[in-house]
C-alpha cells in the first residue's frame, strides 16, 4: 500500500480489531463522519440520525464508536481519518475535480462511503460519483450480498422506509477489484429511519428494521478485506 494511506488503513485495521474483539478501552476506538458537499443540496440533514445508528451499533453490536459525528468535506485531508463516511440529502451535489480525486483516492485506500438517498439526490450523485469513478457504474447488489447477511438478516433486500414514488428500494455498489467501496441505498430512506422516532412517527417496528439494516452497512464496511 501506498506510504500515502498508511495511517488511514492502520485505523481501519484498528477498528476491525475492536469490533472483532468486543474491546473497550475508556476512550472510542473510532469515528464516523456525515460528508459535507458543494453544490447547494442539504448534506446536513437527518441531525439525529448518525448519533442514533451509533448509539445503535455500541448497545447491539459492542462496537465502540464515538457517540456524535463528525463533519468532513469532500476534499478534505481529514476524510482519511474515518473508515466510515454517511453522505444524505435531498438536492444539487457537486464534486471538483480535486474533491472528486480526493475522494477516490479515500474510497481505494479502505475507505467507505455510504450514500442514502432522501429523495431528490439520486439525479445528482450518479453524475458526479462518475467524476469520482469514470470507469465504473452502479451495480445492483443481489439479496445474498454479505451486506444483507451481517449480525441481521435482510432476505429481500433494503427494507422500505419511506414513500416516494411507490418503486421499491434498491441497494447500489461501487465495486473496486471485488471490494465494495461505495453503497448507494435508493427509494428506501434508511437515514429518516433512524431519526428520533418523534420526528416522523415510524412505528418503532420499522425505526429497528432500519438501524439493523445501517448496522449491517458499518459491520460490513469495517470488516470486507481491504
Amino acid at each position: 500500500m501506498h506510504k500515502r494511506y498508511t495511517k488511514h488503513a492502520l485505523l481501519v485495521l484498528t477498528a476491525i480489531l475492536f469490533l472483532t474483539f468486543g474491546l473497550h478501552a475508556q476512550s472510542h476506538s473510532f469515528r464516523l463522519a456525515k460528508l459535507k458537499y458543494n453544490g447547494g443540496g442539504d448534506w446536513y440533514a437527518n441531525k439525529t440520525s448518525l448519533p442514533n445508528l451509533i448509539r445503535f451499533c455500541n448497545q447491539n453490536l459492542n462496537m465502540n464508536i464515538a457517540s456524535d459525528e463528525s463533519v468532513v468535506e469532500v476534499g478534505s485531508p481529514e476524510l482519511f481519518t474515518y473508515p466510515f463516511v454517511h453522505m444524505t440529502g435531498h438536492g444539487n451535489v457537486v464534486f471538483s475535480d480535486a474533491e472528486s480525486q480526493n475522494l477516490r483516492n479515500y474510497l481505494l485506500s479502505g475507505g467507505f462511503l455510504h450514500i442514502d438517498d432522501n429523495y431528490g439526490l439520486d439525479q445528482y450523485i450518479r453524475k458526479e460519483m462518475k467524476k469520482v469513478f469514470p470507469e465504473y457504474e452502479f451495480v445492483e447488489l443481489p439479496y445474498d450480498h454479505p451486506i444483507y447477511r451481517q449480525k441481521f438478516t435482510f432476505s429481500n433486500g433494503l427494507p422500505k422506509i419511506h414513500e416516494h414514488d411507490n418503486k421499491p428500494p434498491q441497494g447500489f455498489g461501487i465495486i473496486h477489484e471485488g471490494r465494495l467501496v461505495c453503497f448507494y441505498t435508493y427509494e428506501t430512506d434508511l437515514g429518516n429511519g433512524w431519526e428520533d422516532q418523534d420526528i416522523y412517527n415510524d412505528p418503532e417496528t420499522v425505526r429497528q428494521q432500519a438501524l439493523r439494516m445501517g448496522a449491517n452497512i458499518v459491520t460490513f464496511a469495517l470488516t470486507q478485506p481491504i
